[in-house]
C-alpha cells in the first residue's frame, strides 16, 4: 500500500502545481537548498547529543546509578532494571527502544515489569533531544523552563507508570 501512496502523493503535487501555473522544478531546489541549511544548523547538535549518549552508556554510569539507587527502589518496589530506560529515554528514542527491547526478551511483555516498561516508554517523551534538536533549529535560546517541566513531566510518568499497572493489572 504505501508503495502506491507516495507516489500518489507526489502524482497529487505535480498535477496541482501544473494546475496552478507554479514552476515546480524552481520551488523544489528552493526547498532542497532551505532543507540543507537546516541540517547544517542542527548538525553540531546532533553531533553533540551522539557523543553525549555515548559517553553515558560507555562510562558506566547508569550501571553506577542503578547500583547507587538499589536500596531506596527496592523500598518503593520499583524494578532496578527500569532506570536505564528511564534515564535514556528523555535523551534518546532509539537506546530507550533498545532497552525496552531487553526488558521484554528477559521479562516478558505481559511480565509486571514488562508492562510498566511499555507504559513508561509510552508516556514519556524525549524532552532533551527535543530541546536540543528542535528548539535550536528555530532558534529557541531560551529553555531553562522547558527543561524543567519536560524533566518533571518525565519522572512523573515514571513514577506513575507503576501505579497504573498496578490499577490495571492486578
Amino acid at each position: 500500500m504505501a508503495s502506491i501512496f507516495i507516489p500518489f502523493i507526489v502524482l497529487t503535487i505535480l498535477i496541482y502545481g501544473f494546475y496552478k501555473k507554479v514552476d515546480i522544478y524552481d520551488k523544489f531546489t528552493v526547498g532542497v537548498v532551505e532543507g540543507v541549511k537546516v541540517a547544517f544548523k542542527i548538525f553540531p547538535t546532533m553531533f553533540a547529543m551522539m557523543i553525549c549518549i555515548n559517553v553515558l552508556i560507555k562510562s558506566n554510569i547508569i550501571n553506577d546509578t542503578v547500583i547507587f539507587l538499589k536500596p531506596l527502589l527496592s523500598y518503593f518496589n520499583y524494578p532496578s532494571d527500569l532506570v536505564p530506560l528511564a534515564i535514556l529515554r528523555p535523551i534518546s528514542s532509539s537506546s530507550s527502544l533498545v532497552i525496552l527491547d531487553n526488558i521484554l526478551k528477559m521479562h516478558g511483555a505481559d511480565s509486571f515489569i514488562g508492562r510498566v516498561a511499555s507504559v513508561l516508554q509510552g508516556s514519556t517523551d524525549t524532552t532533551i533531544y527535543i530541546l536540543g534538536l528542535y528548539f535550536s533549529s528555530v532558534g529557541i535560546k531560551k529553555t531553562k523552563y522547558a527543561l524543567i517541566v519536560g524533566l518533571l513531566a518525565d519522572f512523573i510518568a515514571v513514577v506513575i507508570s507503576i501505579v497504573v499497572v498496578n490499577l490495571l493489572f492486578n
